[in-house]
Formats: C-alpha cells, structure tokens, sequence
C-alpha cells in the first residue's frame, strides 16, 4: 500500500465500528500550494463518536486579529462621543487657547452627529463598489484629517470642521467594520467577534474619559488621531473578504484570501465551494445599474431584515441608553444620588466596558434572541424602577424632605447599563453583517447603521423635551414601557442566526427556508 493513500472497507459490524477512506498528500505538507487544499476526514473509531461541525473549523486566532484591526476604528465612534464630555468645560475656561460660548459648546457637541448619517450611507455605496476592505482605509482618512484638524485648532471654525470630519468618518466605520467582520469570520466565532465593534465604542467613550481628564483638549485630539492611523496601517495588511470577492468573479483570489484568514486546519475547499454553490445557485452577481440595486434593494431577502434591525435599534435606543451616556451626569444630579457625580459617570463607563466584553462571550453561547429578552426586560425593569423612585424624589422636594435610600437610583442606572450592554448594545450591530443579501450587504448595511443613528438622534434630542412636559419619572417610565413592550416584537420576528451561515441566513429571508431553528449539519456554534 502506497503512502499517498490508504483505504479500507467499511464493515457494518454490531459495535458499528467502521474506517473511511483517508487521502494524504504525499509531502504530507497542510498548506495550500498550486491551488490545491488539504483533506479534512473525519474517521470513527471503535467506542468513539465525533464531534459534529468542528473538523473544518480553521484557526480562530487568525480570524480573532483579522476582527480585531478591522473593529479598531468603530473606537473612533466612541470617541466622538466621549470627546465633547471633557474638552468643552476646558474650551469654556478663560485659560483655554480657544474659548467657546454656551451656543458655540452646544455645536461642538452635536456636528459630529450631523455627518454621522451621511457616513453611514456614503459607507454602504462604497462597501459593494471598492470592496470591504478598501472602504475600511479609505474611512480612516477622515478620522485622521479630522483629529489632527481639532488638535491644531486655532479658532473655533477650525473645531467645527474636525468635528464634522469626526462624525463622517465614525459613521462611514460602523457598518464596514461589521460586514467584514462577518464575512471573515466563521459561524462558530461570528457571534463573538462581531461584537468587538461594540466593545470598541464602549472603549473610545472610557478613552476620552480617563485620558481627557489628565490632559487638555487639544492633547486630547492630538492623542485621538493615532486610533485611526494603526487602523488604517492594519487594514492595508489584511485580505478582502472571500464573500465580496466571488460577487466579483474573482475565484482564485477569493481562494487565498479563504486560505490567509483560515490557515491550514480548515476544509478550504468545501467552504469555498459552498460559496461558489451558493452564488450559482441564486445568481449572485455584481448589481450595475441603479435599477437592478433598487430591485436588489427592495426585494424580501432586504427589506424583511431591515425593517426587523430598523424596528430593533428604535426600540432599544428609545429605552434610553444613550439618554443615560449623554446627560449621565445631569441624570445623577437629579436622582439625588450623594456621590460625586463624575466618579459615577465614569464609573458607569468602565462598567459598560466590562459588560460589553462579557456580552462578546455570552453571544456566542447564547445566541441574539436570549440576549435581547434579558435586555429589554432588564431595561424595562429598571426605567421603571427608576421612574418610580424619580416620582418620590420630586415629592420629597416639594415637602422639604431630604430624599431618602439614595442607593436605589445609582444601583438602578448601573443595573441598566449591564443589561443592556448584554444584549441591545451588541446583538443589532451583529446582525448587520449577517442577515442582508450580498449583493446589497454594503448599501443596505449603511442604511442600517444610519437608521440606527437618527433613532440615536431622535431620543437624544427630544429628551429636554419629554423632561419638560412628563417630569425626569414620566420620561423613564416611558423609556421603560416601551422595552418591555418591545419584547412582543422581539418574539415574534427576531430571528436565531447564532451558528448558522451567512448563505443558510439569506436562504431564510428569501423564502427558500422556512426556519432558522433547524441545526446546520456542517457548522455549529
């Protein structure tokens, strides 16, 4: 028998023990050469049982850093958020180099999020005409012009064209960084490493807070501006994604770019021939005119998910999340709680950190649906917990009494924001890069993302106003009736996409599967 093969007959014996057929190459090397790719057989032994799915799985700690480089510039979004928190009392001393008026600081706050939206669609476009990766660079340039801009800044114009820069460049890294991140990754890790871009968010806000606090702003901006530089140095290191290029007929490289992010314990010729099935099958092909994106566009596999994400990220920003990140402070105040109210808030920022990375680990072990139930029940309960606890502190004001458990209103904000990093802050951003056609993964994954950032907008903005008209107990209440209520949508249309392929996820919103519940024969999670 010779080296190159051996081979046996598998016998049907009463232990059920049997030998398959094992091909070996005769250099016995496991790396790809001359196109070819290795065989992965799965053998049965006597009294053993193999363990299903895991055979083609390749190296994660390729995949990891991969996910990595491309989630470092979602930090940038964090940043943003984080940077106007402590730069706009220094803009506002008499020390500062540039001074700002109370209207001048409401501006540097909030142009950020006016290019924001028109990043995210610019990004989208992008995505599925230069490809995943490029897109990844050419984001980063506005960030870096933008940082740079702020921290040479010698009138507040000059402040106002960074930030504008910030917001377009953090809204153009939100939905690539997530598509490539999915479109590398294989479904056993998918969960897990496709919530680094909301640890990244996470991390920049906790940035700007710490570093921000020892520094002045201009530092600050200066120090902001290498995020984006090693993001963009990475990115020129790393492959397109295998998906994006079979869209583009591009066969052999869409192999190696399989074989780089996958190494060699991976069935790479059965993944790739999936792909390659699946693209044949369905007619997977570059969309050239404007009519054909609009009918890609406006078909069921597209607007089934984006009405599910779209519905999804209104409710869980309208449980008040970012109303807590954004006037955390203000909020603090007028709980009564005793403590220093910045130790809070920042405490609350290390909090959300630590939770996000939790959510990472749980997503994969759990999966999307869990998680969003124990987040928007968690939310509810504690909004409503808070509103309750809001109604006593305005009586007690209003009777000269001083207000009394002051523990109750920090436990609660702090509860909130581990619920929700569990589930709200991680599992939409996820699914972006899973539950859209490829075709129009890109254009529709930045409609996403920016449908996500006006419902950031909307609930922001209105706050002062709810405040006003339905009391701080009235505008908490409501945040938390609406995540409870939101759990009957999540029920019915949240689909599972835990351990499932990008290809199984596109069939289902197709129609060409009924349900997602049935468990993937060659993937598992």
């Amino acid at each position: 028998m010779s080296n190159k093969s051996m081979k046996a007959d598998c016998m049907h014996k009463k232990d059920d023990s049997c030998t398959v057929t094992l091909i070996v190459p005769s250099d016995s090397t496991p790396f790809i050469q001359n196109g070819t790719s290795p065989t992965i057989v799965k053998t049965t032994s006597p009294g053993k049982t193999s363990k299903p799915g895991k055979e083609g799985r390749g190296k994660a700690f390729r995949q990891i850093i991969a996910s990595f480089v491309a989630n470092l510039g979602t930090m940038n979004t964090g940043m943003a958020f984080g940077f106007s928190a402590t730069a706009l009392p220094q803009l506002k001393s008499a020390a500062s180099s540039v001074q700002i008026t109370e209207s001048q600081a409401s501006w540097v706050a909030s142009l950020s999020s006016v290019g924001t939206p028109v990043g995210c669609i610019v990004s989208g476009y992008l995505m599925d005409n230069i490809g995943r990766r490029r897109t990844l660079i050419v984001t980063e340039v506005p960030l870096i012009l933008g940082w740079i801009l702020v921290s040479v800044a010698q009138n507040v114009p000059m402040i106002y064209i960074g930030r504008l820069l910030i917001g377009f460049g953090s809204g153009m890294v939100g939905a690539p960084a997530r598509v490539y991140t999915c479109e590398v990754s294989q479904p056993h890790l998918r969960g897990m490493l496709g919530a680094m871009a909301s640890v990244g968010v996470s991390t920049g806000v906790l940035i700007q807070y710490v570093i921000g606090s020892v520094t002045t702003w201009n530092v600050l901006a200066g120090v902001s501006a290498i995020i984006p530089i090693v993001s963009l140095i990475g990115m020129t290191l790393l492959p397109e994604t295998p998906n994006y290029l079979l869209t583009q007929d591009k066969t052999e490289k869409a192999e190696t770019s399989l074989a780089k992010l996958r190494g060699s314990t991976c069935n790479l010729q059965d993944e790739i021939q999936k792909m390659k099935t699946f693209k044949e099958k369905n007619c997977v092909e570059p969309l050239k005119s404007p009519k054909e994106i609009l009918k890609a566009l406006l078909s069921p596999s597209a607007l089934k998910p984006f009405g599910i994400l779209a519905l999804y990220f209104f409710i869980y920003q309208w449980c008040g999340v970012n109303t807590i990140t954004f006037y955390a402070v203000e909020v603090f105040e007028s709980s009564g709680a005793s403590l220093d109210k910045y130790w809070l808030t920042i405490s609350m920022g290390i909090l959300r950190v630590i939770f996000t990375v939790v959510g990472c680990i749980l997503c994969r072990r759990c999966g999307r649906r869990p998680l969003t139930f124990v987040s928007a029940l968690g939310c509810g309960s504690m909004m409503i917990t808070l509103s309750v606890y809001l109604y006593f502190v305005q009586y007690w004001k209003e009777n000269a009494i001083p207000p009394q458990h002051s523990w109750i209103p920090v436990a609660s904000i702090y509860l909130f924001t581990i619920f929700c990093t569990l589930g709200y802050l991680i599992v939409p951003w996820i699914m972006i890069g899973e539950v859209y056609p490829t075709q129009v993964r890109g254009i529709i994954g930045g409609l996403t993302t920016c449908a996500a950032h006006l419902s950031i907008f909307s609930v922001v903005k209105t706050f002062p106003y709810l405040k006003h008209s339905l009391n701080d107990y009235g505008v908490f209440g409501l945040y938390g009736a609406i995540s409870i209520a939101g759990m009957v949508f999540f029920y019915i249309f949240l689909p599972e996409t835990k351990g499932k392929t990008l290809q199984e996820i596109e069939d289902y919103f197709c129609g060409r599967t009924k349900s997602l519940k049935k468990p993937s024969v060659t993937e598992t999670a």
